[in-house]
């Protein structure tokens, strides 16, 4: 790779290096669509929603940069907006190119009201409704999003979305919000080519499970979300960053969250970031994480005692 190159490289999101999802090869930065409909979670907020063109043109912006694979689902909505929605309109000229991962499992009724987890005879209605909002005749990748503690045995469901999978309506198979055992149960019915859980500097309680480990062990994506946010979730970062995370990012010249999402990517090759924002500088900042290189006493910083979640 010639000097240009590298320097183009660093500035999208192949710096980070790649992954493969399935047969999917797609850079590790990627992009999260749920900020798009609003600030809280899953778009219920009081907050004014992004302006459509506004988000279509944010998007293909994150594609112009390199961005080559979007999380996203068909209860991600406000009362004005669809983040699948918008990602079909700005998918039109690069549908080939992006992969989509959406989630099914829970689900809100058109008034924003969530529902109990759907059955396994009703995630084909959930599979179809992405694929209606999304204009597509497959989807790339669904996950299996387990909706609370009482979801304890998930081969029901994910035998029915196997089905889907064998009837040509979905390509690969992921999970979302389990713990190790959901992972081998589900390997038993079906490959899984990726795992989507909260994780970041602040939360590692899938370090304590060796969800991290294991998924590294069977070749499968591990997708945190809630990277950059620390405690406060979908909120956003709080104010008063993390000591270590703001001595690092001094020490880089980067952000707190910068330093947050290069932490989470240097956890291992098979680790991928899906950072959601409403801003255009702060999808530039997101994606030149990827470029980030953390040393080996900035890691030791950061994974020093005090302020994880276990």
């Amino acid at each position: 790779m010639s000097t240009a190159d590298t320097a183009n490289t660093a500035n999208t999101a192949a710096a980070a290096g790649t992954w493969k999802l399935g047969d999917l090869e797609v850079n590790r930065i990627g992009y999260g669509t749920m900020r798009l409909t609003g600030n809280g979670m899953m778009g219920n907020s009081d907050g004014a929603p992004i302006d459509r063109d506004a988000a279509v043109r944010l998007l293909l912006d994150a594609f112009e940069q390199g961005v080559d694979h979007v999380d996203t689902a068909a209860f991600y909505f406000s009362p004005l907006r669809s983040a699948n929605e918008l990602l079909n309109r700005a998918l039109a000229s690069w549908r080939e190119d992006v992969v989509v991962v959406t989630k099914v499992g829970p689900g809100r009724d058109p008034s924003g009201e969530w529902l109990t987890m759907a059955r396994p005879d009703q995630l084909r209605g959930q599979v179809e409704e992405n694929l209606r909002q999304l204009g597509r005749d497959h989807l790339d990748v669904v996950n299996l999003r387990r909706n609370g503690p009482g979801t304890d045995s998930i081969a029901e469901h994910f035998g029915a979305l196997a089905e889907l999978r064998a009837a040509g309506l979905v390509r690969h198979l992921g999970l979302s919000n389990v713990r190790p055992e959901h992972v081998a149960e589900a390997r038993t019915v079906a490959p899984v080519v990726c795992v989507q859980n909260s994780y970041g500097v602040d939360r590692r309680r899938a370090d304590g499970t060796g969800l991290v480990d294991l998924c590294r062990e069977l070749g499968i994506a591990f997708v945190p979300y809630f990277a950059v946010a620390g405690l406060r979730s979908e909120a956003g970062a709080a104010r008063e960053q993390d000591a270590r995370v703001l001595a690092v990012a001094r020490v880089h010249d980067a952000t707190p969250a910068q330093v947050r999402l290069a932490w989470t990517l240097h956890r291992g090759p098979h680790v991928l970031a899906i950072p959601g924002t409403r801003d255009r500088a702060h999808l530039a900042e997101n994606i030149a994480a990827g470029a980030l290189r953390l040393t080996g006493a900035d890691l030791a910083l950061l994974d020093g005692p005090g302020g994880a979640d276990g």
